[in-house]
């Protein structure tokens, strides 16, 4: 059964045909509106799908999620404080590697995916051959394949939505492993672990990342729902000290590189490139991916 009013977040990297996708999906039902206190436009439009009315936000093209841009700090805190049902990570099909790196963040963040190779002509155009079950399988995720502009793949699209808004929490993605950060990860879980305003409301390890990586806005956040907030950013920062100190290497920078890794991990065994006699070449085995989580 399907529930009577869902909320979608479409995600993506500019130039992705997210646009393209929104129009196909909502039509001539939507609007323009503002996020508060910035001036970047909100998209928001409507479908029917059955008896459920899905309301559709078109989020800011963003290569990631941090909070160095107001298009990335409106896309993060729509998606965490207004929690939609699913979030949509709409890909540019012939540059799947590059764009992972925003789709291991939509899943740190613990928010139901479906991921969307959209522009998948160009990925043929260019001989780029993709195994689809084989990226649904390394991600943990449903993927859908679409060329928007043509709308082809919409209908199987409108489907997925539908099944991972219903079953929900069913989802077991990838985890991208930090390697020699995990043990920090784990002292920062352990501090903010005693504080509920945090723990019920922000997923434990994405936030353990982002102090990691030195993030203000999370630091701010620390000090206005944690109570022992001066005590937890001190640790925290010790940690990172720590960690800079041990294996000489940014935190933040150490982040982008574990996700860089990670998406030529998952990315590599799910692509092969036709030769140009026309015949593709074979297939590289997909690896365990246990190395990712």
């Amino acid at each position: 059964m399907g529930t009577d009013k869902l909320l979608v977040a479409l995600a993506g990297q500019p130039n992705c045909g997210k646009s393209t996708l929104f129009n196909a999906l909502t039509g001539a039902r939507q609007h323009v509106a503002n996020y508060p206190g910035v001036t970047v436009d909100k998209m928001v439009g409507w479908y029917r799908y059955g008896d459920t009315r899905v309301e559709v936000v078109d989020l800011p093209g963003t290569y990631s999620l941090t909070s160095y841009s107001p298009e990335e700090r409106v896309s993060r805190d729509f998606i965490i404080h207004d929690k939609p049902s699913v979030a949509i990570n709409v890909m540019d099909a012939s540059n799947i590697k590059r764009c992972l790196y925003l789709t291991f963040q939509l899943l740190e963040m613990e928010i139901p995916v479906v991921l969307n190779l959209n522009m998948m002509d160009v990925a043929k155009n260019r001989g780029i051959i993709i195994d689809q079950a084989a990226l649904s399988w390394q991600l943990g995720i449903p993927v859908v394949a679409t060329t928007m502009n043509r709308g082809q793949g919409k209908k199987d699209l409108l489907a997925a939505i539908q099944a991972v808004a219903d079953t929900k929490k069913s989802q077991s993605p990838v985890r991208v492993d930090y390697k020699e950060m995990e043990s920090y990860l784990r002292d920062v879980q352990e501090l903010l672990i005693s504080e509920p305003n945090l723990v019920d409301t922000y997923p434990l390890r994405w936030m353990a990342i982002k102090l990691m990586e030195g993030d203000e806005t999370i630091q701010t956040l620390i000090r206005k729902k944690a109570s022992r907030h001066e005590q937890i950013l001190t640790k925290i920062e010790i940690l990172r000290d720590q960690f800079e100190a041990a294996f000489d290497e940014k935190t933040e920078m150490y982040v982008a590189q574990c996700r860089y890794a990670a998406a030529e991990g998952v990315s590599r065994p799910c692509l092969t490139r036709a030769a140009k006699s026309g015949i593709a070449r074979p297939a590289i085995g997909i690896r365990d991916r246990t190395r990712f989580a």
